[in-house]
């Protein structure tokens, strides 16, 4: 049995032949896409603020008050620059009228080839294995803070509240198996709408807190030019080793290009997707900006060179516990949602090669339309009901496994935020507009890409450390995270 688009495409050619215009399905014979610059919108703030955003009065608070707001102003004018060049790139040859590329390794094939393919296929799909994985443990930590919240609100502050986290990794994994059977990124706007609010929710929970703490009266905290002092608060060695971490923490929180080709995949094609990618590029990266800013400043000023890693889970608050306990639930929500973002291209590309590959098979191929009460009909796709399932209880039984591993993430990410955020689009945009060797943009493009490199192997560094120092000190059943 012929996988559905294909029969769309083959209905649509015979509806074109004929001279009629099909308005069900769009120029490649697949359904037509519905999104709209606030949905794209939405699954870039979904995909880009992450609770992380809490985390980044920890890093101000290592590179001080001139070298941390600077580095996040750079990292988002790259990640901005970069993302338009690869907007450029979803059809080819041209942006406008060209093929479309439907994932990122499409993209790259289409305009390098070669081995190149297969590097940006290990760079992507190992980063979206990883983050995963770690939304499961971040998600978990989130609900755990909330009973631990309650508790330290009856027994006071210097009670040890250890609280086991397992359950609700259980929980988050049995949530993710429902969401995953949503077949595709088309179907997740509404998702992903929610996610935004939600990360708009606790990081202005955050943010209120912090303006709360840093205008309290006597309140006094110090802080630096250049963040936590040598000798006084950190060793000569930790203050290296954190500001490369700092610096590698506020450039992965960034990227989103891993998903970007997919996000543009669900826009409509007037006007030109690559012109609404660019738009809702700079809307999501100008919304993320600002309250990376924001929060990482003023969080900075509420907490000074002590500031905790993330004030939210690490409880930099303590009360009202009812307020710190729904911005939790917010990161939990939200966690839910970008799991879904970000494995929605692994799992649209196992599908795909396994329809590919067998395309026969109507275990693979086949859909059975079900009625869902309330919801309508849902096509119920076998492959995909356990290919999904499994893949979300594998990354739920890693995460129990190694519940540390969302150091790993930084590792990750310094592998992947160099070729995927900086290198492709760079090389596939020279490719794309022949731009001449040695000429001065070259020139300027390539330094850009070296300069990206250079701090990808410095925040994997600082990465490898981190781990190496966490790892010494894990215990197996510990819950104070």
């Amino acid at each position: 049995m012929a996988p559905e688009f294909q029969k769309n495409a083959m209905y649509v050619s015979n509806e074109l032949e004929n001279g009629d215009v099909q308005k069900n399905f769009d120029d490649d014979g697949r359904e037509k896409r519905t999104g709209t610059l606030l949905t794209a919108s939405a699954h870039i703030i979904t995909a880009v603020i992450g609770s992380g955003v809490l985390s980044l009065a920890w890093a101000i608070a290592q590179l001080g008050w001139v070298a941390g707001p600077a580095v996040l102003f750079a990292f988002s004018f790259i990640t901005y620059f970069t993302s338009t060049l690869l907007a450029d790139c979803y059809r080819s040859p041209g942006p406008i009228s060209g093929k479309r590329n439907y994932t990122y390794m499409d993209v790259v094939r289409s305009h390098l080839g070669g081995v190149k393919v297969t590097l940006c296929g290990i760079a992507q799909y190992a980063n979206l294995v990883g983050v995963t994985i770690g939304y499961t443990i971040t998600a978990s930590i989130s609900m755990v803070a909330v009973k631990r919240s309650n508790c330290f609100h009856k027994n006071g502050h210097e009670a040890s509240c250890s609280i086991e986290s397992y359950p609700y990794m259980i929980i988050f994994a049995v949530i993710q198996i429902v969401l995953s059977q949503i077949p595709n990124f088309h179907k997740l706007s509404w998702l992903s709408i929610l996610a935004a609010v939600m990360s708009f929710t606790y990081a202005s929970i955050g943010l209120g807190l912090s303006i709360a703490k840093a205008s309290g009266v006597g309140h006094h905290v110090k802080t630096a030019l250049t963040g936590v002092v040598v000798g006084v608060d950190v060793s000569g060695t930790e203050k290296v080793w954190r500001s490369f971490q700092a610096i590698g923490d506020i450039a992965f929180a960034y990227a989103y290009s891993t998903v970007l080709i997919e996000i543009q995949d669900t826009l409509k094609s007037s006007p030109s997707e690559s012109k609404v990618m660019k738009r809702a590029s700079l809307a999501g990266v100008s919304t993320t900006t600002l309250f990376y800013v924001l929060c990482g400043t003023i969080g900075y000023a509420a907490f000074g060179n002590n500031a905790p890693g993330n004030f939210l889970t690490g409880f930099g608050f303590y009360e009202p516990f009812w307020l710190i306990d729904f911005a939790n639930v917010c990161i939990a929500v939200h966690l839910v949602g970008a799991y879904q973002v970000f494995c929605q291209p692994l799992y649209g590309f196992v599908e795909g090669r396994c329809s590919e590959r067998w395309p026969d098979s109507k275990f693979i191929t086949s859909e059975y339309a079900m009625q869902v009460p309330w919801c309508g009909t849902y096509n119920l796709n076998l492959f995909r009901l356990v290919w999904r399932t499994t893949y979300v209880i594998v990354t739920a039984v890693i995460a129990m496994i190694f519940p540390f591993f969302n150091d790993f993430l930084g590792l990750i990410g310094a592998a992947s935020f160099y070729p995927l955020t900086v290198y492709f689009p760079i090389e596939m945009y020279i490719a794309q507009r022949k731009i001449p060797k040695y000429s001065f943009t070259w020139v300027w493009l390539k330094i850009l890409s070296w300069t990206c490199l250079i701090v990808s192997l410095v925040a994997a560094a600082g990465s490898i450390q981190g781990l190496a120092t966490d790892v010494k000190g894990y215990k197996p059943f510990s819950t104070h995270q």
